[in-house]
């Protein structure tokens, strides 16, 4: 999949301390991720999200489906999902990171919303086995800091016959379009991001991230190897993002 097993924080000697560095980071630029979030990706990331929500439809469609969105960050996606649910059904928003799960609690409140917030670590969920229809993460797959192990955590708590959707920055295969994505990436994200959101390490790491996570190819043949069948991906945005499916077997 990769030479690294997991998202590699600077001055991280292990797992321990690359989830600490993450869960801190994320805590700094909470107030103002949303707007770099919709800023940054010229409002893209709206639609990767409601793409993403249209491609597992089925699932929230199920009945009394249980779904969760995990690294839920401030609960846009976990939003969209709940859009499109079917009355009866049951989602949850989680995250590790607490200051991320008050601002989406404050857009849930705002919004009426029914969804369940979790602060949970995604390698040790609190769910029994085989519990969800579907688990849904946008944008925080990368920083796990054990991608195999991550995996495998999600397949044990997925129904067989549940789906696994995993929204992500990937490398662009057009290499014109690679080599602008890595510039825009790596010289002009970090300034304006950290310029807005008063942290500049947060829009270093974050572009450093995508660069050093597997490509479309080894992140489902990755899936594959944890016990995932029919996995796919599709391609977003000249390859700037992949959404990648597979069934718990």
């Amino acid at each position: 999949m990769s030479r690294v097993k997991g998202t590699t924080p600077p001055g991280a000697q292990t797992e321990q301390e690359a989830a600490a560095w993450v869960r801190r980071m994320f805590g700094r630029v909470a107030r103002r991720y949303d707007l770099l979030n919709h800023l940054l990706s010229l409002q893209a990331d709206r639609w990767w999200r409601y793409r993403t929500a249209l491609e597992v439809e089925p699932f929230l469609r199920r009945p009394q489906a249980r779904v969760l969105d995990l690294c839920c960050g401030t609960g846009d996606l976990t939003l969209a999902l709940e859009r499109r649910a079917a009355p009866d059904a049951l989602l949850a928003g989680g995250d590790f990171c607490r200051p991320m799960l008050e601002e989406a609690r404050r857009k849930q409140l705002a919004r009426g919303s029914r969804i369940c917030l979790l602060e949970c670590d995604g390698l040790e969920l609190p769910l029994p086995d085989r519990s969800l229809d579907l688990v849904t993460i946008a944008f925080g797959f990368r920083n796990f800091v054990n991608y195999r192990a991550a995996l495998a955590e999600l397949r044990r708590v997925i129904k067989p016959g549940g789906m696994l959707a995993i929204l992500e920055f990937s490398t662009p295969p057009n290499p014109v379009v690679r080599a602008l994505y890595r510039f825009y990436s790596g010289r002009f994200l970090p300034a304006l991001g950290g310029w807005i959101s008063g942290d500049r390490s947060a829009y270093t790491y974050l572009p450093d991230s995508v660069r050093k996570f597997p490509g479309a190819e080894e992140l489902a043949a990755e899936m594959e190897a944890a016990g995932f069948t029919r996995v796919r991906f599709r391609r977003m945005t000249f390859g700037i993002v992949a959404l990648h499916t597979g069934l718990s077997g």
